[in-house]
């Protein structure tokens, strides 16, 4: 959606276009109220801004939409579509697809939800070795790392889905 459109566009339909950056629902309604935005660069950094801090129970919400690092998004959702095209870049070998699935599993039984890691721009090899590094962290200081991994996402999606 072009810039002007979006600031122009009825509230539901501006929100509908938000909502598969991050499905958290204040972080949504924060960016629709505010509108209109002078510049696209206003909004995303206005986007930046209503992302922090999210609740445990928020990222929690938004964490059920992604798959597991190294598993394709199933559905036809815009944010399936997203998460694909982020993961699409991610060569991997069997060997290291075998560790980040060894290592999704290790990490949902130690802190309860799905490994989220920002993937666009990231290769397997980088994203296994920031999971087997955050295994060691504790449950305050991944729900933070998580958080800010959330953000960047949002941030990615919103800059792609909103044309200048």
């Amino acid at each position: 959606m072009d810039f002007s459109s979006f600031n122009d566009s009825p509230a539901a339909e501006a929100a509908a276009v938000l909502r598969p950056c991050v499905d958290i629902d204040r972080w949504v309604e924060e960016i629709v109220a505010l509108r209109p935005f002078a510049n696209r660069g206003e909004l995303i950094d206005f986007a930046g801004r209503a992302a922090a801090p999210w609740t445990t129970a928020e990222i929690d919400a938004a964490l059920a939409h992604h798959p597991r690092i190294g598993e394709r998004a199933a559905g036809n959702s815009a944010e399936a579509g997203m998460s694909r095209n982020e993961q699409s870049g991610v060569v991997r070998s069997a060997e290291v697809q075998a560790a980040l699935d060894a290592g999704n599993r290790a990490y949902e039984e130690k802190f309860d939800r799905v490994f989220l890691i920002r993937a666009a721009g990231r290769s397997a090899e980088d994203i296994l070795e920031q999971l087997q590094k955050r295994l060691h962290n504790s449950p305050d200081e991944e729900i933070a790392v998580v958080a800010q991994q959330l953000r960047e996402i949002a941030i990615l999606r919103l800059e792609g889905v909103i044309e200048a």
